[in-house]
């Protein structure tokens, strides 16, 4: 796959990612704050944590990475969690910089604090 990130802000995030030549696309759909168990954790850091586990999760299950990402779809419960969300993509996908979105919205569960969907190639 071919994929170009355009103005990358040094953030985690580019403003646009061009796609060349791939095989093929993966969306995974908006991944939990769960446990498989059910369990949730109680702070924003580690429910983040763990949606982004998760995510990796399904990518492994579809035979591809965390560097195939090319889109991020962040909800978040409160945009309290701006910064702390921010930080924790940026240590999770290091270089690597999708486009993203984050919007605030109000989370399927109460107890979830965020929701993260993600667009992947190869």
């Amino acid at each position: 796959m071919n994929y170009k990130f355009i103005n990358p802000t040094g953030s985690s995030y580019s403003q646009a990612v061009e796609l060349k030549n791939y095989k093929r696309l993966v969306f995974v759909s908006g991944q939990i704050p769960a446990e498989e168990n059910g369990d949730v954790p109680k702070d924003f850091k580690g429910q983040c944590e763990l949606v982004w586990k998760n995510i990796g999760k399904q990518l492994a299950d579809a035979e591809m990475k965390l560097s195939n990402i090319v889109k991020v779809t962040t909800f978040l419960s409160d945009r309290r969690y701006r910064q702390e969300n921010s930080e924790t993509r940026q240590r999770i996908l290091g270089n690597h910089q999708p486009a993203i979105t984050v919007i605030i919205a109000g989370i399927y569960e109460e107890e979830w604090l965020l929701e993260i969907e993600v667009i992947a190639a190869e």
